[in-house]
């Protein structure tokens, strides 16, 4: 007992004299309500985070008597038409966190969904993404799939008022615009006269903001681009899925390149062509109305959008823009559907870098080969002009 008594006596001694040794070599006691720079004590941790964003406010005219500002034939004499209005297009805030070297997250959402019924909107993007090397990159959550030259570039930079009729359709049917799902992509040749790029994707197909997806089927897409699209490029897109048990599928192929005129003066010219199951259109229909299975009902459309740009930087004005874009769609070509050919002649002033300032000025000019009355599948004429700010 005697012995064992000394023993702890002896181990309470030096734990009594490491305690005070080991606060005198770790200095001060930090107050870890404070807080800290933690970039400094990990380093790589987080790099930085990035706000973005961009405001498109519209003022539209519509020139037909008989149809308001949003396009839609008015079938009632005695109802007054809205045929002008200010709006608010566009109040988009994106904010990207570069977490370290090889992680990025990034959230895209906008604002001016308020204006209408928000379900289903406002968030656009919510996604992770993995860097493994230039070839090897992963994309995981709400994002836009690879599918075409629309894809590629946000609505703020394009060389027309807004997206084609194409895109929104196909978007609609869940290969485009914002879904739910994962993607791997990369580059190969990347610093070589002829880079090859490539995407994979597999989504629900449901569109955004969902739930969960509504049936057990996925939407898979792949896109290969050979080229440079600030020179010349080519994009192949196809893909293929189920949709309530039944087989489904979308193809592709784009064109686009920038053509030197003279030393201030380039043609950027795009030209994409689209076709794949119009299974949203099939499934909206009651079943007396539906014409045969679903893999007869197709869409299809090409557009042509030629932009002549005379780069000008005098004080903040960097160039002057003219462009013309001519689209044909058919949501139901197999159908004989209702062809929708649409011309959107447009003039811009851009303002610092990447269009950071613009002014648009421009027609939307639809013809169908049948006009519906009380619908926006009527022919119109509408004048827009546009304001826009990217931050």
């Amino acid at each position: 007992m005697h012995k064992r008594n000394i023993r702890l006596a002896a181990f309470f001694l030096c734990l009594c004299t490491a305690i005070p040794l080991a606060y005198a070599g770790a200095g001060p006691v930090i107050d870890t309500t404070v807080t800290r720079d933690t970039t400094a004590i990990k380093p790589g941790f987080l790099k930085k985070i990035t706000l973005g964003g961009v405001f498109q406010a519209r003022y539209t005219v519509s020139l037909h008597s008989n149809v308001d500002v949003n396009g839609t034939h008015q079938a009632d004499a005695g109802k007054e038409v809205v045929r002008n209005s200010f709006s608010l297009k566009r109040a988009r805030l994106q904010v990207k966190a570069q977490v370290s070297d090889r992680f990025q997250a990034g959230v895209l959402v906008n604002f001016a969904d308020f204006a209408s019924d928000p379900k289903g909107k406002v968030l656009e993007n919510a996604f992770i993404s993995y860097r493994w090397n230039d070839a090897v990159n992963f994309t995981v959550g709400q994002f836009r799939p690879s599918f075409g030259l629309e894809d590629l570039y946000p609505v703020d930079i394009i060389r027309s008022m807004d997206f084609s009729n194409q895109y929104y359709a196909f978007g609609n049917n869940g290969w485009q615009s914002f879904q739910v799902g994962v993607s791997m992509f990369g580059t190969f040749r990347k610093n070589t006269s002829l880079p090859i790029k490539y995407a994979v994707s597999v989504v629900n197909g449901n569109n955004r903001n969902q739930v969960a997806d509504d049936d057990n089927g996925k939407l898979a897409s792949a896109r290969l681009e050979f080229g440079d699209m600030n020179k010349l490029s080519l994009g192949l897109n196809g893909g293929a899925g189920t949709v309530k048990q039944y087989s489904v599928y979308a193809l592709g192929i784009d064109f686009s390149g920038v053509v030197p005129l003279a030393e201030k003066f380039d043609l950027q010219l795009q030209s994409e062509f689209k076709q794949g199951t119009n299974h949203r259109l099939f499934y909206g229909l009651a079943d007396s109305l539906r014409r045969g299975p679903l893999n007869e009902y197709g869409m299809h459309g090409v557009y042509l959008l030629p932009n002549f740009r005379y780069k000008i930087n005098y004080h903040k004005l960097t160039s002057i823009e003219v462009s013309m874009r001519y689209e044909y769609f058919n949501e139901d070509y197999r159908h004989s559907g209702n062809a929708r050919r649409t011309y959107i002649p447009m003039i811009s002033l851009a303002f610092l870098k990447d269009y950071g300032g613009r002014i648009q000025l421009g027609m939307q000019i639809d013809n169908y080969d049948r006009n519906i009355p009380g619908t926006k599948t009527h022919n119109s004429n509408l004048m827009i002009v546009q304001v826009q700010c990217r931050i």
